[in-house]
């Protein structure tokens, strides 16, 4: 059997791994070699179900809690199994409560427990929300590691193409670049940045809640800290707006006043592909299955919709069902 897929972000990377894992021949068809146009090369990298499950429907939780077992064991390790802290200033106190409210898998603790797990916010705390079972990577060393991996199995990567060269099945997962042509498919506009200091140590993905943009901060080692993201209703993939940089670097001031020192890395932005309600699709049509709609989600569900788009491949292969 013969597969192409179009579009080399998280989601198309992952299905080549799931499908030439079962000894498909598997070709992958990328705009970019570089990784620039995917919107997972500005992703979080976090692995974590239960506090997406705040804002999230419980499809989420329940198809996300694999990915952490899947990632260690497509990139052995790359997984930071060090769980996620959430904290709120005492005035948003409250919205912590919410926030476990809509929840679970998280523990209580109080600002002693807090200063012994990050001792970088020893005192700034009063309470917090820590989910122990939740992980992270870095997103973009999975996505070059990952990419190195399906070569070295025999995947094939050649430049964009409109056709499907004789391939048995065509699997679409070119994400946002469908906006407008797959029904419902909508734009949400993520902007990060990275910031580099000496003066804070974090061993795990820090959640701030704050009023105006929820703040997570995700360590990347040697002092660089990923801090994002907003979510807003548009496809524009231009630079990040002066408001969201100072809306993001008042967030992190407000976590640790010494970001407010920090040196500004990098900034960019990510068009996240999502359904009206926010929830992904495996989509057949003939001999194409798109797989799209991952949202905010692309690492966390990137491996239970390639389970299901290969078990629906190679479900076909057996039949010869050519429909």
């Amino acid at each position: 059997m013969r597969v192409l897929i179009k579009g080399a972000g998280v989601v198309g990377l992952a299905l080549a791994h799931e499908l030439s894992g079962h000894g498909v021949e598997v070709a992958v068809a990328e705009r970019q070699a570089d990784f620039g146009g995917a919107a997972s090369w500005f992703a979080g990298g976090m692995l974590a179900p239960w506090c997406e499950r705040e804002s999230a429907e419980e499809v989420v939780l329940t198809r996300g809690i694999g990915a952490i077992d899947w990632w260690d064991r497509a990139l052995p390790g790359e997984v930071s199994r060090n769980g996620t802290l959430v904290v709120a200033p005492a005035r948003d106190a409250g919205e912590l409560k919410r926030f476990a409210s809509r929840t679970s898998g998280f523990e209580w603790l109080d600002a002693e427990a807090i200063a012994r797990l990050e001792p970088a916010l020893a005192g700034r705390f009063r309470e917090a929300l820590f989910f122990p079972g939740e992980a992270h990577l870095d997103p973009r060393r999975a996505l070059v590691l990952l990419r190195q991996k399906l070569v070295e199995r025999g995947v094939s990567f050649v430049g964009e193409t409109d056709g499907d060269s004789g391939h048995d099945m065509i699997a679409d997962c070119s994400g946002a670049s469908r906006i407008g042509t797959v029904a419902g498919l909508r734009g949400v506009r993520g902007e990060m940045l990275y910031l580099q200091t000496g003066e804070v140590e974090l061993s795990r993905p820090v959640r701030l809640i704050h009023p105006r943009i929820p703040l997570y901060i995700v360590p990347r080692g040697d002092g660089l800290f990923m801090c994002g993201a907003t979510m807003i209703e548009t496809d524009d993939g231009g630079p990040i707006t002066a408001r969201s940089l100072m809306e993001l670097l008042n967030a992190a001031y407000t976590l640790h006043p010494a970001f407010g020192e920090a040196r500004l890395i990098e900034t960019g932005t990510g068009v996240r592909p999502a359904f009206a309600d926010n929830l992904p699709r495996v989509m057949r049509a003939g001999n194409t299955v798109t797989l799209n709609g991952l949202y905010r989600h692309g690492f966390l569900l990137s491996p239970a919709l390639a389970e299901e788009a290969a078990d629906l491949a190679l479900a076909r292969n057996l039949k010869g069902d050519a429909a």
